[in-house]
């Protein structure tokens, strides 16, 4: 009888932040990603060619782990989340840690969208919802052996796991962590009210 395995997995962590207290954590996040973004000049202009119709502070402020204690505090809770996700891999890191080194806020209205990309050098990428209004877009990861897949014929729909693209809605509160080879975009909001996230990454030293 022939037997089949699953080889080469490709594993995505999504969590809830903390059990309690995310409203008012949320909250407080949101009211400095606006204060932020307010102040940020730099940030704004870079966003204009870079990140049309929304704002994005990766081309000016992208420690905010290190500029912000409500940025601190929730890169200490990433900081578990991190673990985790580095056990489920089964990494041996050698005495090594995993270390946040870039931290920025991204504010998506209707219109915005962030195409296909991945994060050269770091080992473990991620996204923390902030706001996340009904029908804004979600985070589409893309299946990493798709440009092999030659003559390859469709997925049935209920193939979940072998479709070539899959969707993590976003949803406030909720950690989505990958490693950072992994393709990923948001598709443009079509929605009116703010998306707003804070992206990271994670190197190993």
């Amino acid at each position: 009888m022939a037997s089949v395995q699953a080889w080469f997995p490709t594993l995505i962590y999504s969590e809830r932040l903390q059990a309690e207290g995310l409203r008012a954590f949320n909250a407080e996040l949101r009211d400095e990603c606006y204060r932020i973004r307010d102040h940020d000049a730099a940030g704004r202009k870079w966003s204009q060619p870079n990140y049309p119709f929304g704002y994005t502070s990766y081309g000016s402020l992208d420690r905010l782990h290190g500029f912000s204690s409500t940025f601190v505090t929730l890169q200490e809770r990433l900081d578990g989340h991190v673990k985790r996700y580095a056990r489920a891999l089964q990494w041996n890191l050698r005495g090594g840690r995993l270390q946040m080194t870039d931290c920025w806020i991204n504010i998506m209205p209707r219109g915005c969208a962030h195409s296909f990309h991945l994060h050269p050098q770091a080992v473990v990428s991620g996204t923390y919802y902030v706001q996340t209004p009904k029908g804004c877009s979600g985070l589409k990861f893309e299946d990493p052996r798709l440009a092999q897949l030659m003559a390859a014929p469709p997925r049935k729909p209920g193939a979940a796991a072998q479709q070539p693209h899959i969707v993590y809605p976003a949803k406030a509160g909720q950690v989505i962590l990958f490693e950072s080879w992994l393709r990923h975009e948001v598709p443009a909001s079509r929605v009116d009210e703010d998306r707003i996230s804070i992206s990271f990454n994670y190197h190993w030293y």
